[in-house]
């Protein structure tokens, strides 16, 4: 027979979740939800209230916050609120201005072309791509009803299976986030199924949407206990954020853009042609139309945008025409009457400047301040454009 000692337990005799010192009662559950789920839904609408926001007519979402959407969501709505006769420029790179200062955007320069008929608002986000704007536009920007829009198409996205993102390779890209998480497929988007429905969620919630702006604007786009352990090697004394109060980053004022940016505006050492940038001649491997998925997402934001009642216009290009191949051009120019083509059946207005002179772009896409400037007045002066800005009824 086996000996037990006097002042052992029996196993089954253990309380469950003993070692829980304190348990909430239902009453107290129902305290502590009717406590925070109020402060839940109020956060995102109350922090604008607090928050001081820089913005001015040309404002455009600065390139370290490129990943902040409710910031967006924000610089939409308070255009509305703000500008008598908003037209929203909306677009990739191209619209935001890679190369140059927010005072050489197309944009900023249509509005001069006008003579003041209208604020031109700068829509566009750094990294965007088709399938990422249909996102960004479809949960972030609902302020984009009933207004007038100006959507860029960018051919760049189709010029091969890995800018289209049909590629079978997995591989990593920007806007993430936005992309379609389940329908339509993504080939090379190889995240998990717990990191998909998570982002589903977050599209959802203007708490977690907040709760992302406020890591990306105080907190470095670290998540607050990641932020404790950040090392500020600048200090001696090493990881100090450790003894930081949690509070302590936040400003209550959005980062605006830097005045003086070593990566763009003319003065910048990438404000070259690109001849003068050690690009060359290219080869492309242009995906057919009804094999693209970017432009099966545009043409899902060109509905979207038309179901919300805006006045649409399109300005198609224009692609860097003298970095093309010439074995390529046929390419181009069959993606450029698909485009054009189908935007004529959908009866969306369509404008398709002739490409800019070699010296005006950086890239394959993207031009300079000068090549912003002459595409603006190309467009202001086309008869499309004119008609489509007179005023009505």
């Amino acid at each position: 027979m086996t000996m037990r000692p006097e002042n052992s337990v029996r196993a089954d005799a253990l309380p469950m979740f003993s070692s829980n010192r304190m348990r909430l009662t239902m009453g107290q559950w129902i305290v502590i939800f009717s406590v925070m789920l109020p402060l839940i839904s109020l956060a995102s609408p109350a922090w604008k209230h607090f928050e001081e926001f820089a913005h001015p007519p040309d404002y455009r979402i600065p390139y370290p916050l490129s990943r902040d959407y409710w910031l967006y969501g924000r610089h939409v709505k308070q255009s509305v609120a703000e500008i008598p006769q908003p037209v929203f420029v909306v677009g990739d790179s191209i619209v935001w201005g890679e190369f140059v200062k927010r005072d050489a955007t197309l944009p900023r320069f249509l509005g001069d072309q006008v003579d003041n008929q209208a604020v031109f608002v700068n829509a566009g986000v750094n990294g965007l791509f088709p399938l990422a704007l249909e996102g960004l536009v479809r949960d972030y920007g609902d302020a984009l009803h009933d207004q007038r829009v100006i959507l860029h198409c960018n051919l760049l996205w189709m010029n091969s299976p890995e800018a289209d993102l049909s590629s079978t390779k997995e591989q990593k890209f920007n806007h993430a986030e936005l992309v379609p998480q389940f329908r339509p497929s993504i080939p090379c988007y190889r995240a998990s199924v717990e990191e998909r429905l998570s982002t589903v969620i977050a599209r959802r919630s203007g708490f977690l949407s907040w709760s992302a702006h406020m890591q990306i604007c105080y907190y470095g786009a670290k998540s607050i206990p990641l932020w404790t352990l950040d090392v500020q090697r600048s200090q001696p004394s090493g990881n100090v954020n450790a003894y930081a109060l949690p509070w302590a980053p936040v400003s209550f004022r959005v980062p605006s853009e830097l005045d003086e940016d070593t990566d763009r505006g003319q003065q910048s050492p990438r404000h070259r042609p690109w001849f003068d940038r050690g690009l060359n001649s290219q080869s492309f491997e242009w995906v057919p139309p009804e094999d693209s998925l970017q432009w099966a997402a545009y043409q899902r934001l060109v509905a979207l945008l038309l179901k919300r009642e805006n006045d649409l216009l399109v300005v198609i290009g224009p692609f860097n025409e003298h970095l093309v191949s010439p074995a390529n051009r046929a390419g181009l120019q069959k993606w450029n009457e698909t485009v054009a083509s189908w935007l004529q059946d959908a009866q969306v207005p369509l404008i398709a400047p002739a490409a800019l002179a070699s010296e005006d772009y950086a890239d394959a896409s993207h031009p300079l301040t000068s090549g912003y400037r002459e595409l603006a007045r190309r467009v202001a002066r086309d008869p499309v454009f004119k008609h489509w800005l007179s005023p009505r009824k």
